[in-house]
């Protein structure tokens, strides 16, 4: 057990290249756009992870103990306001955006409409409308030291993300369990060689750019607050990662990604707008 998230080992496989390899460029070669500066950044990034492994404060599991992060156990406390404004968030669960819809880079992972999202902030841009309808939520995620991006992750039934590592190692990932439906053993995350499942209420925080899959077997929907926040490193790895992590909006899959959120945004207030008009 990690803090309420029970985990089970698999067998270790046979290291193919050094530890300090974990993050390989495969990564984020999905990332890339073909245009000169995206590239560049790419390869600085990957320079950039390997100062990020070897200054990491924490070490560099694949799942952390929540212990090690006090704030964690705030952001459980909040989780009965959170669920209150995700079921309302849920009246129009049929109206909220694919992830893929949002970020079209995600659709080397997934092409089906299983895997819904709604934004409070991406990349430190915020979502003042969807944050206006979350307030409690928000306040909550403002315990994170570094946050960078929160959402809703919904996972409808039928949905499994298949095996992928995350674009980059300067940040962790915190799942809150939000919505958990049984039987336990089809519904899941594996990081690296751990599988761990959910439990409502409770955080899993663990580092996205280890492999990682997450699947739903069950017949409900499945979500969890899903929460990226800077990595705890030493100088000069923190500095590097600060700078890097401030560019990265600038970057076209990243400006892509934020416009698209607009668009859904307005259209999906507008329709709510029209709504009460007529009501």
């Amino acid at each position: 057990m990690t803090d309420g998230i029970a985990n089970t080992p698999l067998p270790q496989k046979p290291a193919s290249a050094p530890e300090t390899q974990q993050f390989e460029t495969a990564g984020i070669a999905s990332l890339n756009r073909p245009s000169a500066i995206t590239r560049f950044f790419m390869s600085i990034v990957a320079w950039a992870e390997g100062l990020n492994f070897k200054y990491a404060k924490l070490g560099n599991p694949p799942v952390y103990d929540n212990s090690v992060f006090p704030w964690a156990s705030d952001v459980e406390k909040a989780w009965p306001q959170i669920r209150a404004e995700l079921d309302r968030v849920l009246v129009r669960q049929s109206e909220l955006p694919s992830f893929q819809e949002i970020s079209t880079d995600v659709q080397t992972i997934s092409k089906d409409n299983r895997w819904k999202t709604f934004f409070l902030v991406g990349f430190g841009v915020k979502s003042e409308q969807n944050i206006q309808a979350c307030p409690e939520t928000w306040k909550a995620v403002q315990k994170i030291p570094g946050l960078k991006t929160a959402m809703f992750s919904i996972f409808e039934p039928g949905k499994h993300l298949p095996a992928h590592r995350g674009p980059y190692n300067g940040v962790l990932r915190l799942h809150l369990g939000m919505i958990v439906p049984e039987p336990a053993d089809k519904l899941a995350i594996r990081v690296k060689d751990q599988i761990c499942h959910w439990q409502e209420g409770k955080a899993l925080i663990f580092d996205d750019a280890y492999e990682h899959e997450a699947w739903n077997h069950t017949d409900k929907t499945r979500v969890v607050l899903f929460v990226d926040f800077v990595k705890p490193l030493k100088l000069p790895a923190r500095l590097i990662n600060w700078i890097l992590l401030n560019l990265a909006i600038f970057t076209p899959f990243i400006r892509e990604g934020l416009d698209n959120h607009k668009e859904w945004e307005k259209k999906f207030y507008a329709q709510a707008e029209a709504l009460r008009n007529r009501a």
